[in-house]
């Protein structure tokens, strides 16, 4: 029984620790290459310009989370991005699945997973 529990627990947590992987591969990677510019900015492209303007993973995550949400072009960093591909839509996802996808980009190494510390 106590094994039963303990296995549940560590599936739950596990999950956890998984959504944000979830949600952004289920989601952004339709639009948003990992590393490709194609119908819309890669993420490699779009993280370093926020990661650049928010230094803390506080404030990249509201900042990000908050601007998904409600896409408008005077609050972008991205204007010649917008210019390029049009202003990203408003895509109807509650606030928690944002700021767990924006901490998801923030903590992942794009350019490590895809190989850029080989090539590049």
């Amino acid at each position: 029984m106590r094994f039963a529990l303990f296995a549940i627990l560590i599936s739950a947590l596990s999950f956890a620790d998984d959504s944000g992987s979830l949600l952004f591969n289920g989601n952004c990677l339709a639009c948003h290459n990992e590393t490709k510019t194609l119908s819309a900015p890669s993420v490699l492209e779009f993280k370093d310009r926020y990661i650049k303007a928010f230094k803390t993973k506080e404030e990249f995550v509201s900042y990000m989370s908050k601007w998904v949400k409600n896409p408008q072009e005077k609050t972008s960093l991205m204007h010649d991005a917008i210019k390029k591909h049009g202003l990203m839509p408003e895509l109807g996802f509650d606030m928690q699945t944002l700021i767990d996808i924006s901490g998801y980009i923030y903590e992942t190494d794009f350019k490590k997973r895809n190989g850029y510390w080989r090539n590049n």
